[in-house]
């Protein structure tokens, strides 16, 4: 099926799109290594893949892509590779913009930026505040992002409201700390996909995946393409998701027999 006819499949079949997808954009360096080519070939040709699933998702009619950048274990790789990812999120800060205004998506940085260097954070936030009016995609990148330290930065948070009496701990519920997280005011994730086969979610949106489809592929992020991406929204509207209770088919069939 060509990526035409998956798109429009997936959009007259009458079941509802993901309104969030999140992606674990991985399998940038073992690209590389199987084209024999430098190791950072696969995270540039990665941000090209990314402006066309950005392209797909506003097609697809998806509202929010959050997409997992750089975490805080990624300070572990080499200098050489940590500085040449920081040049490509600035190159990407600064040259992506016109794509995003024309796509008409506002970018949004989830993660820790404040110890990035300065000249990065500079540009991502101007990219992030030139963009913020446009309405047809939310583009959340995770950088220096670990849902780990989200969810601890959160407790702390809750801690100190409590101790300056501003609530109680009876006040204290799931609601409060989403709100306190760094994805504050946008709905869970309903689908995530997570590229070149590995299955884990490497500390990525902990709290916000409780209720996500998981859909996993062997293909590397540079290899990831709109078809893969119509496939796995197709998957995703086969599935019955239930929240941790009956499924909404079942409960119609049960009703039918009473």
């Amino acid at each position: 099926m060509t990526e035409l006819q998956m798109l429009d499949y997936i959009k007259m079949d009458g079941k509802s799109i993901p309104n969030h997808v999140a992606i674990i954009m991985d399998g940038n360096r073992r690209w590389s290594k199987d084209k024999s080519k430098p190791f950072f070939a696969g995270h540039s040709v990665g941000a090209e893949v990314l402006r066309e699933i950005c392209k797909a998702c506003i097609k697809a009619g998806v509202r929010i892509l959050t997409v997992y950048a750089f975490s805080v274990e990624n300070w572990h790789r080499s200098e050489l590779e940590i500085k040449i990812l920081l040049r490509l999120f600035k190159r990407f800060a600064i040259q992506e913009r016109e794509s995003l205004f024309e796509n008409k998506v506002k970018m949004n940085i989830i993660g820790n930026i404040k110890t990035l260097p300065s000249s990065l954070q500079k540009e991502l936030i101007r990219t992030a505040e030139l963009t913020s009016m446009n309405t047809d995609l939310l583009l959340n990148l995770a950088i220096n992002y670990g849902s780990r330290n989200e969810i601890l930065d959160a407790v702390k948070h809750i801690v100190k409201l409590v101790e300056e009496r501003k609530i109680t701990a009876e006040q204290v519920d799931c609601n409060l700390i989403s709100n306190l997280l760094y994805t504050a005011g946008m709905p869970d994730p309903d689908l995530l996909i997570r590229t070149s086969g590995e299955l884990r979610l490497s500390n990525f949106l902990l709290w916000q995946l409780a209720y996500t489809e998981f859909w996993f592929t062997h293909k590397y992020w540079p290899d990831f393409r709109p078809l893969d991406l119509y496939t796995a929204i197709r998957e995703y509207q086969d599935r019955d998701r239930r929240f941790g209770g009956t499924s909404i088919s079942k409960l119609s069939a049960m009703e039918g027999e009473i």
